[in-house]
């Protein structure tokens, strides 16, 4: 009985220990000067700071990027015949659901995102599952990859001439 009470008391004095400043014991002589003091108010008062209580607030990241507007209609173009599960345009995110290529064949879904304004094969990633779940061929990937580009640069033009 006698050793758990220590033992708490040790325990709750070494939380409370962690939860100091870490400020040395010893006196500091500018301590009181008012350079440091207007440091810590300004540090205080910074509405950029962060606490505990912003867990409990609003989610105010922003996390928008710009997405080609030729790959995204392309993307949609050539994938029409897959179910469209998901989409966020402002991730540059699809997602489809299991369908089977107009060729015939097994059935598989695609998940596509658009990375980046540019309109280039760097910002296209297209990623393909079978319907029991393994991936597909690097050449079947690559080949929807280079039919959506293809397509992108097709519209890219069109809308040009207008």
């Amino acid at each position: 009985m006698r050793l758990q009470t220590i033992s708490g008391l040790l325990i709750l004095t070494v939380s409370v220990a962690a939860c100091g400043q870490n400020r040395s014991a010893q006196p500091n002589p500018n301590y009181l000067s008012t350079d440091s003091t207007r440091t810590e108010e300004r540090e205080l008062n910074d509405p950029n700071r962060s606490t505990i209580w912003d867990v409990f607030g609003p989610n105010n990241s922003e996390q928008v990027t710009q997405v080609n507007r030729y790959l995204w209609a392309a993307s949609l173009d050539v994938l029409n015949f897959l179910p469209i599960e998901e989409v966020d345009p402002f991730t540059g995110v699809i997602v489809t659901g299991y369908g089977k290529p107009p060729g015939g064949g097994r059935s598989y879904r695609a998940t596509v995102h658009i990375k980046d304004p540019a309109l280039a094969a760097r910002s296209l990633s297209v990623a393909l599952q079978t319907s029991g779940g393994a991936p597909v061929s690097a050449a079947t990937t690559r080949a929807v990859e280079d039919a959506i580009l293809s397509r992108a640069r097709q519209l890219r033009i069109a809308d040009n001439k207008l």
